[in-house]
């Protein structure tokens, strides 16, 4: 069974793209002009940390049981990886119970979340609890403060997929920053990584008198500065990941005796936002090798929760685009990142060289777009439209006021026609929102440095 989606704003490169919440606002509709039950869902943190969903559903009979399905299981996927945590309450039907833990299971066709979100962040697989609604538990944070020291002199880190920046800085001063061009996601030596992130330490260490605390940044999880996930080491074995990645930085604070704090990419985009900016909440979207995003509430606080949007769901269509990772469709990173512009180049009649990296590839369509090449252009509207769509969607966790963009893909003309046509759907679409959010762009500098010089604040000394 289909849902009427009326969707204004279509993008001529990608015109079947299925905005996440235009297809949950037409199943909603349609509940409320069907038989309904309630629903509930709750995804819980060992630490307290609580996000909870209350909905009604369709009548669980005939057709409506694949909408349900779809409905909740998306909506599931997109709470893990932008909360996080491994115990699941569900109350409702219990065949949709038992489909949705089926789906999470080892065995499952969801079992990469299972295995990356429940045993390695969380060291045990999912636990789920089929309950009432009054036993369904409520959402309540447990928010933290991160960053914002500047005194000494510091290092900075950020880790990505082609480049490794760094930055150093004496009592909050800039005095260094730098950029080197690396290829982590292959690379399958755990010492390949280890020297290019001691390499980038140095190079920075010797712009100052001394070092006197480093903080890094990079795409991942970590928890008090072990790697749980991360992207950048996809191509490590799991018995060399767990014996010599794991503890990385660990080992480095013991060769600095130092203070390092190495956290979420995402965290820090999100801290340099609301420090370079002045505004609070907000969100950090920075569009890279991957979609790294981070979130600071509106008391400038990191929320404690996963934020890690590149594997959560925008895009509903039964054909999306496969993320290479997890093997899921429809996931943020094939729709703000790098890898977006090149699945769109092909589109756009650009044609390029097989096997052409990413980064070459967004090169060369950068330098298209400076030239005001139509087929570029295309490019980054497509990009707009997805993130108009996506707003109102990351809006139903997050508090949208304030939106940060940067990175790579957000360099140059390209980044101002995305939110340019970003802006289009919101006006188009959702006016009320539109009057709501604010986005922001930080200097060509800081899209490319800023996080590796925020990073910098992270360790407070000892």
């Amino acid at each position: 069974m289909s849902l009427n989606i009326d969707q204004k704003v279509i993008s001529e490169l990608d015109p079947t793209y299925q905005p996440a919440y235009l297809w949950n606002q037409a199943f909603r509709k349609k509940v409320s002009e069907a038989e309904s039950s309630d629903f509930a869902m709750a995804l819980v943190q060992a630490n307290g940390t609580v996000f909870t969903l209350n909905e009604k559903i369709l009548a669980h009979t005939g057709a409506n049981v694949e909408l349900n399905h779809k409905f909740v299981e998306r909506f599931l996927k997109a709470m893990l990886w932008m909360v996080g945590g491994n115990k699941v309450y569900i109350a409702g039907p219990q065949e949709l119970f038992d489909y949705i833990k089926q789906t999470y299971s080892n065995c499952g066709e969801r079992k990469f979340d299972n295995e990356i979100i429940a045993e390695k962040v969380y060291g045990s697989e999912f636990e789920f609890i089929h309950c009432s609604l009054e036993e369904v538990p409520q959402s309540s944070g447990n928010a933290q403060s991160l960053g914002g020291y500047t005194d000494g002199c510091r290092v900075g880190f950020d880790l990505g997929g082609s480049d490794r920046k760094c930055s150093a800085t004496i009592d909050g001063q800039v005095v260094h920053t730098e950029e080197v061009e690396w290829d982590p996601y292959f690379q399958n030596d755990p010492s390949w990584h280890l020297e290019g992130i001691k390499d980038s330490i140095r190079r920075a260490a010797e712009k100052l008198p001394r070092v006197d605390a480093i903080g890094g940044s990079a795409a991942g999880v970590y928890v008090d500065n072990q790697v749980k996930i991360a992207s950048l080491f996809r191509g490590v074995a799991e018995e060399d990941f767990d014996s010599k990645v794991k503890n990385i930085f660990i080992e480095l604070k013991s060769e600095w005796d130092v203070p390092i704090v190495v956290v979420n990419d995402g965290d820090v985009t999100a801290l340099n936002g609301a420090q370079s900016c002045g505004v609070t909440p907000c969100m950090g979207l920075a569009m890279g090798t991957s979609e790294a995003v981070g979130y600071v509430d509106k008391d400038a606080k990191i929320t404690g929760w996963l934020n890690e949007l590149a594997f959560a769901p925008v895009d509903y269509r039964d054909n999306g685009p496969v993320d290479e990772w997890s093997g899921d469709l429809g996931c943020g990173v094939q729709f703000f990142s790098q890898q977006a512009v090149a699945r769109l180049a092909p589109a756009a009649g650009l044609d390029f060289e097989p096997g052409m990296p990413f980064p070459e590839q967004l090169k060369e369509v950068q330098k298209l777009m400076k030239a005001n090449d139509p087929r570029a252009r295309k490019i980054y509207e497509a990009i707009g439209i997805y993130l108009g769509y996506t707003i109102p969607h990351y809006g139903e966790f997050y508090e949208m006021d304030n939106l940060l963009i940067l990175g790579r893909v957000t360099s140059g003309e390209g980044g101002e026609l995305i939110l340019e046509k970003a802006r289009e759907v919101l006006d188009t679409e959702f006016p009320e929102l539109s009057k709501i959010v604010n986005f922001h762009i930080p200097n060509e500098t800081d899209k490319r440095h800023g996080q590796a010089v925020t990073a910098a604040s992270l360790a407070p000394l000892n």
